[in-house]
């Protein structure tokens, strides 16, 4: 009797909107076409390492399109091969990735289906080479993966970010405020870029783009010079003035990133309020942006994502990411997007449609 085929799937890194329409799709794709179980791991790699796992069935996947967040749960801090092990009343990090293999065996798994970003896949990566085949869905809000043009999650943050910069403009207005929102995305402008210019922010301040704070000034009193009696601000937690270095919120022991961005908002915020005489005020939408109900858009690239990595699966096609180009899903080995980021590049269209509509870029 022929044994049916088994596959592990895990979500790893931050959460977005989008992750349990992928999974939906791997394993819906993986029944349907393919008659295989699918076992999905909790926590990330934790699951893994300490061998916690469900069972997909149809039932346990059915539902669940729309939902935010992802029903097996995810950590950023679980790397197999520096595993955080609580011992002796402290927390020791131990390389647990020969644990990790002897589950994925013992499960008697085939592949495993590795969703998340750049630390994910550079886990993913560091599992083949200890002979797990592993495929990999790009997924993070920041869309800084290389190798696709788009990760899902991106698109629905985009959306939430905008909408807030579309509610703070009224009250800017009314007060005759700066407003300055600070949004995520690590070292790479996507999300500032694409929220400032979809929400109509004056500055836009991005990783990649040094900003000098004579420039942003000199921008916020013409405008009011002009009669425009307020101004809005759109800055990514990685920005950084020229000649200077991001602003760290805190570092965190273990995790594959330590660096933990956040605050610059604050920071700009009290030097033009202190050069200008304007009130101005800060949001920082964090992890605002991580939640909700993915877009249609984010649905669609989870779905398609999804299917393919399950088509990849049952091919034995391991050790390859999928992605997107273009229109196309198609896929590249999963050593290429390993570990680096997609950054704005200086030529960007999106960064020339900015300025010709006149938005500062604070340079």
């Amino acid at each position: 009797m022929k044994h049916r085929k088994r596959i592990g799937i895990l979500t790893g890194g931050g959460d977005c909107p989008g992750l349990n329409a992928a999974i939906r799709a791997v394993a819906k794709t993986a029944i349907n076409k393919y008659d295989m179980e699918i076992i999905g791991f909790l926590d990330g790699f934790a699951g893994v390492v300490e061998n916690l796992y469900q069972e997909l069935d149809y039932r346990a996947v059915s539902g669940i399109l729309t939902r935010g967040g992802t029903i097996l749960g995810t950590s950023n801090r679980a790397d197999p091969f520096n595993f955080p092990v609580f011992q002796n009343g402290e927390t020791q990090y131990q390389d647990l990735s020969d644990q990790a293999v002897q589950n994925f065996k013992k499960l008697g798994l085939s592949a495993l289906i590795c969703i998340g970003g750049d630390g994910t896949m550079a886990c993913a990566h560091s599992m083949a080479k200890k002979g797990i085949p592993v495929v990999g869905v790009p997924k993070t809000i920041d869309n800084d993966l290389w190798g696709t043009d788009q990760t899902f999650g991106y698109d629905s943050a985009l959306t939430t970010a905008t909408e807030a910069i579309d509610k703070i403009h009224s009250t800017a207005q009314s007060h005759h405020r700066v407003m300055i929102v600070e949004v995520m995305g690590r070292y790479a402008g996507w999300l500032a870029l694409g929220a400032g210019i979809a929400g109509g922010g004056d500055i836009i301040l991005i990783p990649e783009i040094s900003y000098k704070l004579d420039v942003i000034i000199r921008e916020v009193k013409r405008r009011n010079i002009r009669g425009s009696r307020f101004s809005i601000i759109v800055v990514g937690e990685g920005a950084k003035p020229d000649g200077g270095d991001m602003t760290v919120k805190r570092v965190v022991d273990g995790s594959p990133d330590p660096i933990r961005l956040g605050g610059i908002g604050h920071v700009l915020g009290d030097q033009i309020q202190q050069a200008t005489a304007i009130e101005t005020r800060v949001t920082v939408l964090g992890h605002l942006l991580r939640g909700g109900i993915p877009t249609a858009v984010d649905r669609l690239l989870a779905t398609r994502f999804g299917v393919a990595a399950a088509h990849l699966a049952a091919a034995e096609k391991y050790d390859n990411l999928v992605v997107l180009k273009g229109q196309t899903i198609s896929h590249i080995p999963i050593e290429d997007a390993a570990g680096k980021t997609r950054t704005v590049p200086e030529d960007h269209p999106l960064l020339k449609d900015a300025r010709s509509v006149g938005t500062c870029l604070g340079i």
